[in-house]
């Protein structure tokens, strides 16, 4: 990977990103990072060793893949900031929530070669899922490019830009769900006297290792499900317990709440 990628913004899930490229690629030396908070700054720079830029416009001048790592709220700022070294040389990565390719584009020209992308925090640990939605003008060999860098933290799926409310559903926002599921597993082993930081290694490994089952035997969940449960186990009763407190149902209704909450912040 010698192409030069810059990073605008590198808070927690942009810090996520470049860990797993420079983890996969070792390439610190071709990786410049502008963050606005000076101290952050130094932090990456004395951690990871990468190139520092004292603003965007000197960051998207001396790299080639672009990835937008800021908040919403002030991307439009940043847009308008370095629209007057966006070239056809340039390829910008956008990681922000309601940010629509088409809002991009106004700020840069439809020119403006631009993918739109939605991670998640496992990339800090190299197992990101990540969609991809490029614009009409990025070339073929500019998107393969680009899913090679995003795969330096996990894995990638281009898709078109309309499914992007149901990624932030399922992958964007579902660390946080999973995470909440973890944490009260824990507290049950816990309550049921087991130390706590055996509990989170248990209940860790659990979802780690059902989650690697579907994917690797593309076997159906509800399958998988059923092979763990025995006739009058302790399996089917936990199960019985959780659809009378509406575990499923509760799942899908917070989900459908994070997906029009993303179609409200693309309006």
């Amino acid at each position: 990977m010698n192409k030069k990628i810059g990073f605008i913004g590198c808070g927690n899930m942009g810090e996520a990103m470049l860990k797993g490229i420079i983890d996969s690629f070792d390439n610190a030396e071709n990786i410049y990072v502008f963050e606005k908070n000076k101290d952050r700054q130094n932090y990456l720079k004395n951690k990871y060793g990468i190139n520092i830029s004292s603003t965007p416009i000197e960051l998207v001048s001396s790299s080639e893949m672009i990835l937008v790592a800021v908040k919403p709220n002030i991307f439009s700022l940043v847009m308008e900031e370095i629209k007057s070294v966006v070239d056809d040389s340039k390829v910008i990565i956008s990681i922000a929530a309601g940010v629509t390719i088409a809002a991009i584009e106004k700020k840069l020209g439809d020119k403006a070669k631009i993918i739109r992308t939605m991670p998640n925090t496992p990339a800090f640990v190299g197992l990101g899922m990540t969609s991809m939605s490029p614009n009409r003008n990025v070339t073929p060999e500019e998107s393969a490019i680009a899913k090679q860098i995003l795969e330096g933290f996990g894995e990638v799926e281009e898709l078109p830009e309309t499914l992007i409310h149901s990624v932030i559903g399922v992958s964007g926002s579902a660390p946080a769900y999973v995470f909440m599921f973890i944490e009260a597993m824990a507290d049950a082993a816990v309550l049921a006297g087991m130390p706590r930081d055996k509990a989170y290694k248990f209940a860790s490994q659990a979802v780690m290792g059902s989650a690697k089952m579907v994917l690797e035997t593309g076997m159906h969940p509800g399958a998988l499900k059923d092979m763990v449960c025995s006739p009058g186990g302790t399996t089917i009763t936990a199960v019985a317990e959780l659809e009378k407190t509406g575990f499923r149902s509760s799942i899908i209704s917070g989900m459908k709440k994070c997906m029009e909450k993303s179609e409200e912040m693309s309006k």
